[in-house]
């Protein structure tokens, strides 16, 4: 195949020949090479500038998210102590209420009155929660947190001592 084309190319070489491209294309051709095309020039400045943006975009969302998680302050963050006692109030707390919700039903009329006293303490402790983060006295909202819960376990035992002391007297009346 090779040897064909060789001899082709040979027989024929004057009409190859024939058909050079002008010397105007040559020309066009040279001035082409010779022409590089310009690079814009690398503006340092819009990569510094963009480099920036960025930075101040992380540092606000790290600032952002940072704010976000300080809000969780809880006690334990302020005082263990102080966390242990709220612990200890909250679920004579949650016993309590239990006892007095059996009661609901004997004197509904009471129990409501109870828990209204109960939801305007419960309303403080949350106000107390909300402002522990911020709060530039931490340990005194936590004292407050704590006294609040103590409070509210106080309460509950006078409501159950109230409940169980007319609960007796309707008994003896009904003698």
């Amino acid at each position: 195949m090779n040897n064909r084309l060789e001899t082709f190319v040979k027989e024929n070489r004057k009409a190859f020949d024939i058909m050079e491209p002008s010397a105007d294309l040559w020309a066009k051709i040279e001035q082409d090479l010779d022409h590089k095309k310009k690079k814009k020039p690398v503006k340092l400045y819009l990569w510094m500038s963009a480099a920036a943006a960025v930075v101040v975009v992380f540092g606000l969302v790290w600032l952002y998210v940072g704010k976000l998680q300080n809000k969780d302050l809880e006690i334990a963050d302020v005082s263990a102590s102080y966390a242990k006692k709220e612990v200890h109030f909250t679920g004579l707390i949650t016993e309590k209420r239990d006892s007095l919700a059996i009661f609901a039903s004997a004197n509904p009329e009471l129990y409501k009155k109870f828990t209204a006293d109960l939801r305007k303490l419960d309303e403080d402790y949350e106000k107390l929660k909300a402002e522990l983060p911020t709060s530039p006295n931490q340990t005194f909202v936590v004292k407050a947190m704590v006294k609040n819960r103590e409070i509210q376990l106080q309460l509950l035992k006078q409501q159950l001592l109230i409940i169980n002391q007319v609960d007796d007297y309707k008994r003896v009346n009904q003698i």
